[in-house]
């Protein structure tokens, strides 16, 4: 059983900053990718950023320069350090695992329970 457990949402002002975590827990070996999606009220859900098992890394336009993915191979835990952020930014923030799990022999995909991030003044 694997698990990926998001933390670091909040209320923020605009112009602030924010850094989200991805804990990924269980009978996993390797992540190959980590993504991470946001869901506003009445919107679908947007990929935001991913990063590679091997550290690369890509933005959505409306992110990049304010946000940076990043992961702690050790930990089996993943970042997103958001910078300048705006009130468009305020959504639910998910993270996905795209990962080898050694306890069903496969590559699976799972995804974490979402924190909420609030961008207003």
């Amino acid at each position: 059983q694997v698990q990926l457990v998001e933390s670091g949402g909040g209320l923020v002002q605009p112009g602030g900053s924010l850094t989200l975590s991805c804990a990924a827990s269980g009978t996993l070996s390797w992540i190959y990718v980590t993504n991470w999606y946001r869901q506003a009220p009445g919107k679908e859900r947007e990929l935001v950023a991913t990063i590679t098992g091997d550290g690369n890394s890509n933005y959505t336009d409306s992110v990049k320069g304010r946000f940076t993915a990043s992961r702690d191979a050790a930990k089996d835990t993943v970042y997103l350090q958001m910078h300048s952020l705006k009130p468009e930014d305020t959504a639910v923030y998910y993270c996905n695992g795209d990962l080898w799990d050694y306890g069903k022999k496969g590559r699976f995909t799972y995804w974490g329970q979402g924190t909420q991030v609030t961008v207003s003044s």
